[in-house]
């Protein structure tokens, strides 16, 4: 299985309602879980010639994110469709793609997820009003953790 096969074997998952999965191909092995609050554990396991490093990278984000969870606002919230780290805007000295007050439409980006070196935009899914902002540019989100409360209009 190649780096592409992984990352959207990995989207799908978070995508499903599936709770566990478990991909063995030849000696490499993938397992990942739902389930511990609310983030997704990704093991893996390959032939002894990979290095145990390149391993890291795709475990370690959940554990460094499930440490900062907040408690879930009360209220409409926009969630985070994927593990990675939360970016307000599309370089450090442009404007964020939005602030708290702002009223934003269907489609309308309101920030980055970056995962596994891939900038993923979020867009808004319907109309709303921006009511909070629960994380701070450059922390780390994980799957399904609230990002903003909101108002829909």
């Amino acid at each position: 299985m190649d780096f592409k096969e992984i990352k959207e074997l990995i989207r799908v998952f978070d995508k499903s309602e599936l709770n566990k999965l478990k991909v063995k191909e030849g000696e490499f092995e993938v397992a990942m879980q739902k389930g511990f609050e609310g983030g997704t554990v990704v093991t893996t396991s390959a032939p002894a010639a990979v290095a145990p490093a390149a391993q890291a990278p795709v475990a370690a984000p959940v554990a460094a994110a499930t440490e900062t969870a907040p408690a879930a606002p009360a209220g409409d919230t926009i969630n985070s469709p994927m593990v990675g780290t939360f970016y307000a805007a599309p370089s450090p000295e442009a404007s964020d793609f939005v602030k708290k007050g702002d009223t934003v439409k269907k489609g309308q980006t309101l920030c980055i997820l970056e995962a596994m070196k891939i900038m993923n935009e979020v867009e808004a899914e319907f109309d709303c009003k921006i009511v909070d902002i629960l994380v701070e540019n450059g922390n780390p989100v994980e799957y399904d953790m609230p990002m903003f409360v909101v108002e829909k209009l």
